[in-house]
């Protein structure tokens, strides 16, 4: 199941940059832009929770802010000791997940305010950068997954999962879905399928299930603003 923190914030997972090899020839620009900025929303409808998740990529930098619609900093990353010179390129994070019993949904949305969110950051040398990213309160209703059944014994062959197409809430977008089986045990092992809004099913290679091992499949419905809700369940092959 998904970790849960003690508050709701934001738990840093930073991406080992690639090799910089430096910057262009020339004078600097005076500001330069994100290659990539990012934020969404993920509910894990079987759990009854919400994340909020901030993906960030862009030239080798050493700060980085990010600023709610109101102009209040909610983020602050800095780079320090040997890897300040050398810089990160990417930052993805993810808050904690509190069960809605704790933190229902509409508190969340309060704390993460649907609008235009800013990112500043400064290059490793000393160039500011900007982005900004969109962030909306649009939220699937969580796929019904029709195959496998929960708890069931499914011959390692023929994995099939199947789930019924998302409609809801009224006036959704679903631009497509996510398929995951992972096998947690005894080694983490992950299958994983993006797939267009008109997929229904998909087949699990049969070279990826392990006869007589417990299996974990996540359905994810993702629409137009990059919010995705999940739905999840377990069986065992045989």
């Amino acid at each position: 199941m998904r970790r849960r923190l003690l508050t709701v914030g934001l738990a840093l997972l930073i991406a080992v940059p690639a090799v910089y090899l430096g910057s262009a020839a020339g004078a600097n620009p005076k500001s330069v832009e994100f290659t990539d900025a990012r934020l969404k929303v993920e509910i894990n409808a079987t759990d009854g929770d919400a994340g909020l998740q901030v993906f960030l990529d862009g030239e080798a930098w050493n700060t980085v802010e990010l600023f709610d619609p109101q102009g209040t900093a909610m983020l602050d990353v800095d780079v320090t000791g040997r890897a300040e010179d050398y810089g990160l390129t990417e930052l993805f994070s993810e808050s904690s997940e509190p069960p809605f019993e704790e933190f229902p949904l509409e508190q969340f949305k309060e704390l993460f305010p649907e609008g235009t969110y800013t990112f500043r950051g400064t290059t490793i040398d000393g160039v500011p950068m900007t982005g900004t990213a969109t962030l909306t309160h649009d939220f699937p209703d969580g796929p019904e997954i029709l195959t496998p059944a929960a708890a069931s014994k499914v011959p390692a062959d023929q994995v099939v999962v199947q789930w019924a197409p998302v409609t809801t809430p009224a006036g959704i977008d679903i631009t497509g879905y996510q398929v995951l089986v992972v096998q947690e045990e005894p080694v983490l092992r992950v299958f994983s399928a993006d797939l267009p809004a008109t997929a229904t099913k998909l087949s699990v290679p049969a070279e990826f299930v392990q006869p007589r091992t417990e299996y974990k499949v996540e359905v994810l419905a993702i629409e137009a603003g990059g919010n995705q809700t999940l739905t999840e369940l377990t069986f065992r092959s045989r």
